[in-house]
C-alpha cells in the first residue's frame, strides 16, 4: 500500500473493510504505515529483531498503555505492575512509556494516552535497544 497514493490508499482501504463486511473473512495486512493500520484493524502484531514484541486488540492495547511525564524518576521506583515499555529523561522529567492494568493515581504524572503509532514506535524501540519484551517466544513447529 506505501506505493499508492493516499486517494487510493484510502480507497483500496475502504473496499478491504466493505469486503470484510460483507462476506465476514478477516484480512491480515502487512505495512509500516501505521495511521493507515489505525484505521482499519482491529488486532495488531508488531514484529522487530525477528520477534513478536507486541500481539493484542488494538483496543485493549491502547488501554492499557499510557505515557507519564513527571518529575525525574528511576524506572525502578514506578509500581511494579506499571511494566517500562520505553523511558527518557533530561535533568529534571522522565517520560515513560508504560503498560498496567490499573488507574495511575499518582499526581506527580501528566498522563497521556498513546496513538497505535506511538504504541509501535515504542515497542519498536524497545527491541531495537536489545530490552526484554517480557512475552513468551513463540515457534514454529515442523
Amino acid at each position: 500500500m506505501a506505493s499508492l497514493d493516499p486517494l487510493a490508499r484510502r480507497e483500496f482501504l475502504q473496499l478491504l473493510m466493505a469486503t470484510v463486511a460483507e462476506h465476514e473473512v478477516s484480512i491480515v495486512l502487512s505495512s509500516h504505515l501505521v495511521a493507515d493500520l489505525e484505521r482499519v484493524c482491529d488486532y495488531l502484531i508488531v514484529l522487530a529483531s525477528s520477534r513478536v514484541q507486541l500481539a493484542g486488540e488494538v483496543d485493549e492495547l491502547l488501554a492499557t498503555h499510557r505515557r507519564l511525564i513527571g518529575p525525574r524518576r528511576d524506572p525502578r521506583a514506578l509500581p511494579a505492575d506499571h511494566e517500562v515499555i520505553e523511558e527518557s529523561h533530561t535533568d529534571v522529567q522522565s517520560t515513560f512509556v508504560v503498560r498496567c492494568d490499573s488507574p495511575i493515581l499518582d499526581p506527580a504524572w501528566t498522563v497521556e494516552e498513546l496513538s497505535l503509532e506511538d504504541l509501535v514506535l515504542a515497542y519498536m524501540s524497545r527491541a531495537r535497544s536489545g530490552a526484554s519484551t517480557g512475552q513468551r517466544q513463540l515457534s514454529v513447529l515442523r
